[in-house]
């Protein structure tokens, strides 16, 4: 069994520049997956001490391998003696799991530290989870990102957060500035998730948009590489036309936003548009696209993988 399997072990390796202990923090990172490594690993080329946790542990050692610092076993373990706890994990399940479960972090979080949830999650669990750091004097910012893979890896996310407190705001927004482009406080907790959701309804309009112009540009017999270059200068021009257009063409999407993710996201989207009374008709029509991409067996595609619904 490897070390940072065991309860009560932390795993550390040498090797990096010990971090100014008078201006760098000690923060636990929970979840290593394709936005969380490179999150943690922007912090640690920071020089902030980092503690990690992944459920699945050979990922946070093979973290520690690359970056130096710390592993830890559990959440709680990671988090003891942290003065920011940052988690980028799947949906609200696993947020509850690895926060409020019997080894969560909120077991071992000292008053006045603060839980930063970079998950994209419910606007509900948010204000859950906000309220439980309060009853502990903790506090809380929900700050999903957007930018993908990319973003995380160069450190040019946006960040979109909710918090009732502007001064934890502050203090985490010192510590998100690391790895974002854009780190925006947008009102209480909850705010933040709001903010993504809103984010999810405009891309995935877009998305569908983008893949039947393009379709329709390769049946009209046009390039569409030329295409993209002139109208990505005009009122067209988005982030996904500049970055999916040709992949779309050239029906490649073995990378990205994958599809099942995007599907969460829609069904937490729709789940408050419920209790809201918004209208949605086109965000419940590409949710229901995806779905039958789903059914092609392009779950891990990227999002653009739409347009394959249009192929003649």
């Amino acid at each position: 069994m490897c070390a940072a399997c065991v309860p009560g072990t932390v795993v550390r390796v040498q090797g990096w520049g010990v971090p100014d202990s008078a201006t760098m923090s000690r923060i636990a990172f929970l979840g290593m997956g394709v936005m969380g490594a490179p999150m943690a690993r922007h912090l640690a080329k920071a020089g902030h001490e980092v503690v990690v946790y992944n459920r699945t542990a050979a990922k946070a050692l093979a973290w520690v391998a690359l970056n130096g610092n710390q592993a830890a076993p559990t959440p709680a373990e990671a988090a003891d003696g942290a003065e920011f706890v940052a988690l980028c994990v799947g949906n609200d399940d696993d947020v509850r799991e690895v926060v409020l479960g019997p080894n969560g972090a909120l077991r071992s979080m000292r008053p006045g530290s603060v839980l930063v949830d970079h998950t994209t999650a419910s606007a509900g669990l948010a204000r859950e989870l906000s309220a439980a750091c309060a009853e502990r004097d903790i506090g809380f910012v929900d700050a999903p990102v957007s930018g993908g893979q990319a973003g995380a890896e160069n450190g040019q996310l946006t960040v979109m957060c909710g918090c009732d407190d502007g001064e934890v705001f502050d203090r985490a927004a010192a510590v998100i500035d690391t790895y974002a482009m854009s780190c925006v406080q947008l009102g209480p907790a909850g705010s933040g998730q709001l903010t993504k959701m809103v984010n999810q309804i405009c891309i995935a309009g877009l998305l569908q948009g983008l893949a039947e112009g393009v379709n329709f540009a390769k049946l009209a017999g046009l390039d569409v590489d030329q295409v993209v270059d002139v109208i990505g200068k005009g009122a067209a021009q988005s982030w996904q036309m500049d970055n999916r257009a040709r992949t779309m063409a050239a029906d490649e999407f073995d990378f990205g936003f994958a599809v099942e993710w995007m599907r969460k996201d829609l069904g937490i989207v729709l789940d408050e548009a419920d209790r809201s009374g918004a209208r949605l008709p086109v965000t419940a029509l590409v949710d229901q696209f995806y779905k039958q991409v789903v059914a092609m067996g392009g779950d891990r595609w990227d999002t653009s993988s739409l347009i394959r619904l249009l192929a003649p």
